[in-house]
């Protein structure tokens, strides 16, 4: 069977559509393509973009009765082998998804979850893999088209397509799609999801860019959107399943019917302050209503009616609960544009870096700071090469927060997403780390909650950053705003609480300076948000954020100058690319050594930038000074204090500067005749010594203490032998001597008979005409008698003896040191 006839009978035939984003300039060619691999699920696809692969698949279960949720999940993985990677764990397989994969997760399934009908309760499961990954295009925005096409393929009911792309902002220019190196200069990273109708959610990282900026990003993103819509339905039209028909759920009469008689209750209710003491309320309220009808109602139907009220009573109470906000009442009480109360306390955890204790309204984050050095980053393995990440955020949202039971177990997706977003906010006004070389970990630990947590989260980290002397650039609030909307009526809410977000029809999360926004997360219910209503919210979000701002600034406006004195101090030295083998030392033993002598944290990295940290500065200093011994040059004429290594017969090593050993020969010892060394040094003992040659040929270091030691004091002249004309007398204690170390150096022109030559004497440079030449450092040359013949036969004594005087020529008796 050729290959042809075996596609033909597994009936494996390619449907592909293409999307191109973007404008002439940069087009960007997107291409879907399914009925080729994973045909056994419901729907698959696999979305292209350059060599960036991404196989979405979606199945469904049987349906399972006495479900009140919709049991959807989302997964998102990144295979290694995507980027000819092997995992860097133990085992050498992907393990449980990573905070990366777990946030596209979250990316991919609020957008898709309210396009479900109401009555669908079947499992369903949607998968995304990266498959490959040419390290320029994004997977994440591929994945969550991927699972659009497929569910719009499959015969799930879903009110699909749904399309999504990335906004940058580059140069003032946005660019729609960029690439990974495109992100790194871009002052906007935005994710935007919708279907032909409407924005349905976004994600967001920017800059400080402006509310009119971002309203220009989204309504962008909306155009593209569309063209990504419209290929999924061309493939939809092609290759697509017919839906499977569910019966939407029959209406309770009981809601508008409770809504309507019951209207003046549930407000009684609803506008009670206090979370707690307005959820008992709603609940006795819950139990007083089913009572009534089910006594109201005939013997043999109570207990259905009990039921059906009860079934009923949620829809109602959100009825009531939106026409009071519509009417401009708010359950605490507030204004649609006022922040809850605001209570800041600083410095709450006495050894914490820095600390903060955040209360707005029933909403409490307790904010912690932690300082560390380069080893304590976070090491990110993923498709993308390996690299550490100095940021940390981390948020935790207890039971206790809520007054539920709880068994804690590992962080939920919720959790990492909320710290995510919080990270995000703070991230854009962090100093470089050439300016604060730390790594910094803020934990939230949300001790009430009633909405808005993350947003508590990104004023409480603002603070403590500063509180804990981090230098960043501005600080940063945030808040969560809500909408509700009725045909053309519509509320925009300030501040939102946990049940305002429950029933409203839009919840955005906004977080920035006063300059501009840094961080923005929003989810859309219904159609109908048009470009204006999404400005009027953003501008009533800055001026909340600028009034919580003001709130903070009385608290702490800049941070401190100083970080908490139970943080590590950090000092940084660059030094030679070329000398960081010496620093690190055979497989780490020299830096090892340091850190254990000096109780100092030393980081290096490939630059030669070494990061020294402790909390004592002292062991900063002395970790320092040895850094800079291990990394000067030897200097020739320099005294060191060596240390002893090795004695041998002919001399010791010595180690002179670290990791740099020269030779102290026996004869560079003393001026004495030294037979042997024993005795007089022992290894390990320190001696002085100076560094008095390096062998250019061989790099080699010779070293004296002889050299740093007084010459020895001048033997007394021996009797002139006979036949000597120069009377005995005249002999000075300067004669040099004849036999011991003759050194014979180029013979210099002889002066005339008579004259004055430098050198006979005593003195450095002994110069007046004795028969003898002087003492010093470089002994003088034996002047000339007065008949030019025996005087002066012995030159002087120094490093450097002179030459005798002449008797004709003289001899050369002088020493050289």
């Amino acid at each position: 069977m050729d290959r042809e006839s075996a596609l033909s009978a597994l009936n494996m035939r390619k449907h592909t559509a293409v999307a191109v984003v973007g404008d002439e300039r940069r087009p960007v060619r997107i291409e879907i393509e399914t009925g080729y691999v994973a045909k056994q699920a419901n729907g698959s696809c696999v979305v292209r973009c350059g060599e960036t692969f991404v196989l979405s698949t979606v199945c469904d279960g049987e349906p399972r009765a006495g479900l009140d949720f919709f049991p959807l999940t989302v997964d998102y993985r990144e295979k290694m082998y995507a980027a000819g990677r092997i995992p860097g764990n133990f085992f050498r397989r992907e393990q449980r998804p990573s905070d990366h994969e777990t946030l596209v997760s979250r990316l991919t399934d609020r957008p898709l979850r309210p396009l479900f009908p109401a009555g669908y309760r079947r499992d369903t499961s949607c998968q995304s893999l990266v498959i490959s990954y040419d390290q320029e295009n994004e997977p994440d925005v591929l994945s969550m088209i991927g699972v659009s096409a497929a569910l719009s393929l499959s015969s799930i009911p879903f009110a699909g397509p749904l399309g999504a792309v990335r906004i940058g902002l580059i140069d003032g220019r946005f660019v729609v799609n960029p690439t990974v190196k495109e992100r790194e200069a871009s002052a906007l990273d935005l994710v935007v999801a919708g279907t032909e109708a409407a924005i349905t959610m976004v994600e967001c990282g920017a800059k400080e860019v402006s509310e009119q900026a971002m309203v220009e990003a989204l309504m962008l993103a909306h155009r593209e959107i569309k063209k990504i819509c419209a290929a999924i339905g061309e493939l939809v039209a092609r290759a697509g399943k017919p839906k499977m028909a569910i019966e939407a759920p029959p209406p309770n009469p009981w809601i508008e019917r409770l809504a309507r008689e019951c209207a003046a209750d549930f407000r009684a209710a609803l506008l009670t302050r206090a979370k707690q003491e307005r959820a008992a309320k709603l609940k006795a309220l819950k139990q007083q209503l089913a009572e009534r009808y089910a006594q109201a109602a005939a013997e043999g139907e109570r207990e259905p009616v009990a039921a059906a009220v009860a079934a009923a009573f949620d829809d109602a109470k959100d009825i009531v609960f939106r026409q009071l906000i519509l009417d401009g009442q708010r359950v605490d009480g507030r204004r649609l544009d006022e922040v809850r109360p605001i209570v800041i306390d600083l410095d709450v955890i006495p050894r914490s870096h820095g600390s903060v204790l955040f209360t707005r309204g029933e909403t409490q984050a307790l904010m912690t700071l932690t300082l560390g050095t380069g080893e304590d980053e976070q090491l990110i393995d993923g498709l993308k090469e390996k690299y550490t990440e100095r940021f940390l955020l981390h948020y935790n949202f207890p039971g206790f927060s809520v007054g539920e039971v709880e068994k804690r177990g590992a962080p939920g997706r919720r959790e990492v997403g909320h710290g995510a977003l919080a990270r995000r906010a703070l991230l854009q006004v962090l100093p470089p780390q050439e300016q604060f070389p730390y790594c910094i970990r803020l934990v939230s630990e949300i001790l009430e909650s009633n909405g808005s947590s993350s947003m508590a989260t990104v004023c409480s980290g603002s603070m403590a950053l500063m509180a804990g002397g981090v230098p960043i650039s501005a600080p940063v609030a945030g808040i969560a705003m809500g909408l509700v909307k009725e045909g053309e009526r519509y509320a925009i809410l300030t501040d939102i609480l946990g049940d305002e977000d429950h029933y409203g029809d839009m919840d955005f999360k906004v977080c920035g300076t006063a300059r501009g926004i840094t961080a923005l997360q929003m989810d859309i219910k219904i159609e109908g948000i048009t470009a204006e209503l999404m400005a009027e919210a953003l501008e009533r979000a800055r001026q909340g954020r600028l009034s919580i701002l003001e709130r903070m600034n009385a608290a702490i406006a800049r941070a401190r100058p100083t970080i908490s004195k139970y943080a590590p101090q950090i000092v940084q030295i660059k030094i030679d690319r070329e000398l960081i083998g010496k620093i690190i030392g055979k497989g780490g033993d020299t830096v090892r050594r340091i850190q254990d002598e000096t109780k100092a944290k030393i980081d290096i990295d490939e630059e030669g930038v070494i990061t020294i940290a402790s909390p004592d500065l002292a062991s900063i200093e002395k970790a320092k000074a040895w850094i800079k011994d291990l990394t000067t040059l030897p200097e020739v004429g320099r005294v060191y204090k060596a240390r002893v290594t090795a004695i041998k017969e002919f001399g010791a090593f010595v180690e002179f500067l670290p990791e740099t050993e020269g030779l102290l020969h026996i004869s560079d010892w003393a001026w004495e005749r030294t037979p042997t060394l024993e005795g007089l040094v022992q290894v390990g003992q320190e001696v002085e010594v100076k560094l008095v040659e390096v062998d250019e040929r061989t790099g080699k270091f010779r070293l004296s203490r002889k050299a740093l030691l007084p010459p020895p004091a001048p033997e007394p002249a021996p009797a002139r032998s006979a036949g000597r004309s120069e009377p005995a007398q005249q002999r000075t204690a300067g004669e040099g001597r004849h036999a011991e170390h003759k050194h014979h150096e180029p013979k210099p022109a002889e002066p005339k008979h008579g004259t004055r030559r430098e050198g006979g004497g005593h003195g450095q440079h002994g110069g007046n005409h004795g028969a003898h030449g002087g003492h010093g450092q470089q002994g003088g040359h034996g002047g000339h008698g007065q008949h030019g013949g025996s005087h002066g036969a012995h030159g002087g004594h120094g490093q450097q003896g002179g030459h005798g005087g002449h008797q004709g020529r003289g001899e050369h008796g002088g020493r050289r040191r």
